[in-house]
């Protein structure tokens, strides 16, 4: 009997020093996010002047897999190592959210060759045929009586974002 309580004294000394020297985890073993997780966040995106562009507020989180494309890379990488409830701010350079603005993605076509082109307006979305058949999505950019300009960069091309998030679900 003697030897059983030296021995749980021990074996509770033992466990104070591993649990102190940070071998065992102090935060519940919770997850952090890793490439392939299905997640669920809140966010609020901002431009550099703290213009809001876009938040999930009064709407069901954003879920997306990590690592597969689904959203910006920026964002993607920036929630990797995350844990539920943790919030965090990413600030996402334009190469890691929609790319450069690209000046060969901006088009000058004769409105005389676009059916229904005579009723077109500015900030109107459209779509640009490619010869391959494949639909670009574009926007009016301008008009004049001899051209439209229509814009097929990404509305957000060029501009850094930032964005809030708070980690909802790893799932």
């Amino acid at each position: 009997m003697r030897y059983g309580h030296a021995y749980g004294v021990l074996l509770l000394i033992a466990c104070v020093l591993t649990f102190s020297s940070g071998c065992i985890a102090t935060d519940g073993g919770q997850a952090q996010v890793k490439s392939g997780d299905r997640v669920l966040v809140h966010y609020t995106g901002t431009f550099e002047n703290g213009t809001v562009f876009d938040t999930s507020t009064g709407r069901e989180p954003l879920g997306f897999t990590v690592g597969r494309g689904e959203v910006v890379a920026g964002f993607d990488a920036g929630v990797i190592g995350m844990r539920v409830g943790e919030e965090k701010t990413l600030h996402i350079p334009a190469d890691q959210a929609y790319g450069p603005y690209r000046e060969d993605l901006v088009f000058v076509f004769d409105p005389a060759g676009i059916p229904g082109g005579e009723n077109l307006t500015v900030g109107e979305p459209v779509g640009i045929t490619l010869p391959d058949g494949q639909v670009l999505p574009a926007t009016v950019a301008g008009i004049s009586p001899g051209a439209v300009t229509v814009d097929a960069n990404h509305p957000l091309a060029g501009e850094d974002l930032t964005f809030t998030v708070s980690l909802v679900e790893i799932g």
